[in-house]
């Protein structure tokens, strides 16, 4: 009697220990199951910008130039830029305008004080840059474009009232790249020079507002 109680007592022990193994690898196997994630994400398709190494640039231009007491007139012109460095660049520039004549003249009726070839009004000049805010302008929400805003210094002559005019220039500008070659500028430049076509000697400030187009190569 006392045999089969204890076969009974030990067959319940196997039976709970077999079922509590049982509940803890289900537990366990549902744990893994749930804690697996598969995510179902489209990757973006990123494409790197193609941008040229090469460091010159070349272009042309045009826009509006004040000639101070003689009138705003377009101007026209072309222009010449090395990179050294992703900061500096040095630009070479030449532009020409026709001048208007000055209040004088036209008040007074009979005085000329300048000839027709001698209001033409001719400059080129050296001047070195730094791009201080290269960024990039987006366009859309798919389209990135390389741009820098850059401020530039410089001397050259300039040609006018019949004589050559040492010049110094300076001012600001907007580069846009709209491919890997071609870039829009917005430019804003003052040329000074000394004249005294109108008796007394001054520092005379002309200037200029002009937007051009330039190709790297």
């Amino acid at each position: 009697m006392e045999s089969r109680f204890l076969i009974l007592l030990l067959s319940l022990s196997l039976g709970l220990s077999f079922v509590s193994n049982a509940s803890a690898q289900d537990e366990e196997d549902n744990f893994e199951d749930q804690a697996i994630v598969d995510p179902d994400v489209d990757r973006r398709k990123v494409k790197t910008p193609k941008i040229d190494s090469e460091n010159f640039e070349i272009g042309a231009y045009t826009g509006f130039m004040s000639v101070e007491d003689f009138g705003v007139n377009p101007v026209v012109g072309a222009r010449f830029a090395y990179h050294i460095t992703e900061g500096f660049f040095v630009e070479a520039s030449y532009g020409t305008t026709d001048t208007e004549e000055t209040s004088f003249e036209r008040l007074s009726g009979a005085a000329v004080l300048l000839t027709d070839e001698e209001r033409e009004f001719t400059y080129y000049n050296i001047a070195l840059g730094y791009n201080v805010l290269p960024g990039e302008a987006f366009i859309g929400k798919r389209r990135a474009h390389n741009s820098a805003l850059y401020f530039l210094a410089g001397a050259g002559n300039t040609e006018f009232a019949g004589d050559d005019r040492f010049t110094v220039n300076y001012g600001f500008g907007y580069r846009f790249l709209a491919t890997d070659w071609l870039a829009i500028h917005v430019d804003v430049r003052d040329h000074v020079f000394d004249i005294d076509i109108l008796g007394e000697e001054k520092s005379a400030h002309n200037f200029e507002t002009k937007l051009g187009l330039t190709i790297f190569f």
